[in-house]
Order: C-alpha cells, then sequence, then structure tokens
C-alpha cells in the first residue's frame, strides 16, 4: 500500500514502461487481455482480470464488508490491472503453475475514493498510502495476492491479508517455518516474473520504479469502475 511521490489523477495517459511492458501507446498482443477496457475505451491503461482470462482465483476483499475497513466499499468485483503488468502476472501464473500452485488475487487497482476509505479507517496509517500522495494501487501497478493449492486452498502464510502488524512483515521470524517458507515461494515467483515486493507486506507486489506511473481517475472507466454500482 506504500507509496512515495504525490501525483494528480490523471485520466487514461501513461508515460513509463515497466518490467515486462508494451511501449506505451501500443496495443497489447493479446485479444483476450484488450477487449475488456479497449472495446469501452481505447487506449486505457487498465486491462480487465477475471478467472478465465488469466487463469487467477480472484476475491476481492473491498468488495466485502469482511476487510480492514469493515465495510464494502467496491461496490463491483471487478478486478483491474495495468497492461504493463499483464505480461508479468502471466509469467507469474505460469511459474506457480509449475509448482502445483495458483494465484489469488485480493486486490489490484484501487481507485482513489477507496484508499480515502481505507486511510480513514485503517488502525495503523504506517501499513496505508496517504492519499495525498497516492497509493501504486492507484496508479494499477499494484497487486496484492497470495498462493492457493490446486484444490483453491490458501497456502499459510502466517497471517490474513491486510494483517498491519509486524507479523505481516517479510522475514518475520515469529510466524511458523511453513508460512516462512509459503512467503518466500510468493516472491520467488513474483520477483521471477518481473515484481518487487515490499518490506511491510507479504501479500504486495508491484512493477519497479511504479511511481513513475501516473494516477488513474476511475472516472474514466465509465461501467468498469468498481466503485460503481449497477
Amino acid at each position: 500500500m506504500f507509496s512515495e511521490r504525490p501525483d494528480r489523477l490523471n485520466g487514461y495517459i501513461g508515460t513509463h514502461v515497466g518490467a515486462g511492458a508494451i511501449t506505451p501507446g501500443e496495443k497489447s498482443t493479446s485479444v483476450i487481455d484488450r477487449d475488456a477496457t479497449d472495446a469501452i475505451f481505447p487506449g486505457h491503461p487498465l486491462v480487465r482480470i477475471t478467472n478465465t482470462t488469466h487463469d487467477v482465483l480472484i476475491d476481492l476483499i473491498y468488495a466485502t464488508p469482511d476487510n480492514v475497513a469493515g465495510q464494502t466499499i467496491y461496490q463491483r468485483p471487478i478486478c483491474l490491472i495495468h497492461r504493463d503488468a499483464v505480461a508479468c502476472l502471466r509469467r507469474a501464473v505460469m511459474r506457480a503453475t509449475e509448482v502445483g500452485c495458483r494465484l489469488k488475487i485480493f486486490d489490484a487497482f484501487r481507485p482513489q475514493e477507496a484508499q480515502v476509505i481505507l486511510w480513514d479507517t485503517a488502525p495503523d496509517k504506517a501499513y496505508v498510502a496517504d492519499p495525498r500522495i497516492g497509493s501504486n494501487h492507484t496508479r494499477g501497478t499494484a497487486v496484492d495476492l497470495t498462493l492457493a493449492d490446486e484444490a483453491g486452498q490458501e497456502l499459510d502464510m502466517g497471517t490474513a491479508f491486510d494483517d498491519m502488524t509486524s507479523l505481516s512483515h517479510h522475514f518475520c521470524d515469529k510466524v511458523p517455518p511453513l508460512a516462512q517458507a509459503n512467503r518466500l515461494l510468493l516472491m520467488n515467483i513474483m520477483e521471477s516474473a518481473g515484481f518487487r515486493h515490499i518490506p511491510h507486506e507479504w501479500w504486495h507486489y508491484a512493477l519497479p520504479e511504479q511511481d513513475a506511473y501516473p494516477l488513474i481517475a476511475s472516472e474514466s472507466l465509465g461501467t468498469l469502475n468498481p466503485m460503481r454500482g449497477l
């Protein structure tokens, strides 16, 4: 959830190429990757991720009241990620499959309005990006996730998602050895695919130099805005 650099909210003009990225302005080579947003907003940087198109499990925690804010934040469970991160995500899916696992996504693109709610309700603001600065999730370059086995059962990571304590830190020796090993497995999968971790959240991965990307205004998503009801 951390972010370091202030930026203004933009529409959908990207300026940066990350690991495994396509050139800004270039269409994704995958029709599946581009249809969901390009059919409505040609050239939009966000791509919709689904169980069927990207072979992942999706459980958007903020689309339910069972989250750290204690309330439903997203009106619809729409999972989006920056198109520059899609190639990395697909590589991570393949690497997870090679070790008999699947990726389970808890959050990806997060509208600015949602970041404000998380900031206002956070039990420890050290674990939440100040919305005045902006979250990497609002740039579409970050994803929160875990590993599941082939049956869809989550691997033990030692804490729940969004556990805002030192137990959620990478390499914390206070969690069981199996959880430490599972965290390391997730890190190896994600970093070998082109993502980078942050020290304080075992579930959070993002593109390198992610803060070079502009924040994306949810208004540019129209009907694909997760904050917007039917």
